[in-house]
């Protein structure tokens, strides 16, 4: 056995580990339950080409569903926790008083998206649309979103975009298979919210396997209207679980009218180095090391994309996958900057965060922040 291999098992064996101690207690886990005094509430509309589940708890499945439906689900959130944990129950049903639970959920009619997105936008006029990653179930899904879209406090109306995600670690070319399955629906979702009166900005959100629908959904309107459209102001791939030659195509396809693009990476993403190894290729984008010259040469000159680099940071679980919402730092930059349509810059990550301002002058510095930011159209 190679030595690659020999750490590729070991990846394998902690990743199942964590998988396992975590999903054994999540099924059922939206069942609604009794809102509690002294809790927040976040109201999620909720599109998935996941197919129903008869169990109120689970609401949608694994496997692929006929078009699209959509729910509003209402989450309560515990006040007492801190900015970036997931307080998820142990046991069903959980209690609002401590946990995140479902407290109402409801199907939302294909024609009623238009008075939705009127109702929830409110006076800034924004949605923010999440795209969940691999190995993620329905119920993971709807609660982590619902911790970010909280935590980040942003004043935008928080829709949630799940594909049948089988939840299970050993399904990975399946769960591929399911978000390519999905992307003209995420397409059309992001056209409805565009064309409606109601919106004003939207800015995506995609988590590891979920960039690839995100992208794809996005260069997909971009070739259907000569460009992307204006009202999609911001793409943030977090851990994006992308080649990333395919990546430069499929922006260049997007033109010049497209919108910023931001990506987190970070070199200890276990999941990302988990999947270089089951699909046989090369680094992933979001466990590229932006410093070096190769990851440089490959993305040099892409105009409107900015990196972020969090592999100085420690937060969440040891797999290091989800440090977009884990790290109240991170989450401080989307709620503060991206969800307001903006782009980050070296201006934005005051010291004792900042490390770099663009890729052309990072080599030289001695990176002791935790997060360091790259101008892509900066490099050499």
């Amino acid at each position: 056995m190679s030595v690659w291999s020999g750490y590729a098992w070991r990846l394998v064996a902690a990743c199942l580990a964590l998988g396992a101690a975590g999903c054994a207690s999540r099924q059922g886990l939206l069942q609604p339950v009794e809102p509690a005094p002294d809790t927040d509430r976040v109201t999620i509309l909720a599109a998935t080409t996941r197919a129903p589940d008869p169990d109120a708890g689970i609401l949608f499945s694994g496997d692929r569903g006929d078009g699209v439906s959509f729910s509003s689900i209402v989450v309560s959130i515990p006040r007492a926790r801190e900015v970036g944990t997931l307080q998820l129950p142990r046991t069903v049903p959980g209690n609002p008083a401590t946990d995140f639970v479902v407290v109402s959920a409801e199907p939302v009619a294909r024609s009623e998206l238009t008075g939705w997105f009127r109702s929830a936008s409110g006076h800034k006029r924004r949605i923010f649309v999440f795209v969940h990653g691999f190995n993620t179930p329905f119920d993971r899904a709807v609660f982590r979103f619902a911790q970010l879209a909280h935590d980040t406090d942003a004043a935008a109306a928080p829709v949630l975009f799940s594909w049948p995600s089988r939840g299970r670690l050993l399904d990975y070319r399946r769960d591929f298979d399911n978000a390519t399955y999905s992307r003209s629906d995420l397409a059309y979702l992001l056209k409805a919210a565009a064309n409606s009166p109601s919106v004003g900005e939207i800015v995506i959100l995609a988590h590891s396997m979920g960039g690839w629908p995100a992208v794809e959904a996005v260069r997909q309107l971009a070739l259907e209207r000569g460009g992307v459209p204006r009202k999609i102001s911001n793409l943030v791939l977090a851990s994006p679980d992308l080649d990333i030659g395919v990546f430069r195509r499929q922006v260049e396809d997007m033109g010049p009218r497209r919108p910023h693009i931001t990506l987190f990476v970070a070199r200890h993403d276990r999941a990302l180095q988990l999947s270089r190894f089951i699909s046989r290729g090369a680094t992933r984008l979001g466990g590229i090391d932006p410093a070096r010259e190769d990851y440089q040469r490959q993305l040099s000159g892409l105009s409107g994309v900015t990196v972020l680099d969090l592999t100085a940071i420690r937060a969440g679980d040891r797999v290091n996958h989800d440090l977009f919402a884990a790290s109240p730092d991170a989450v401080r930059l989307i709620g503060d900057r991206l969800l307001q349509g903006q782009v980050i810059t070296d201006s934005d990550v005051s010291p004792p965060l900042l490390a770099a301002d663009a890729l052309g002058s990072a080599a030289g510095l001695i990176v002791t922040a935790p997060i360091r930011v790259f101008d892509m159209a900066a490099s050499r």
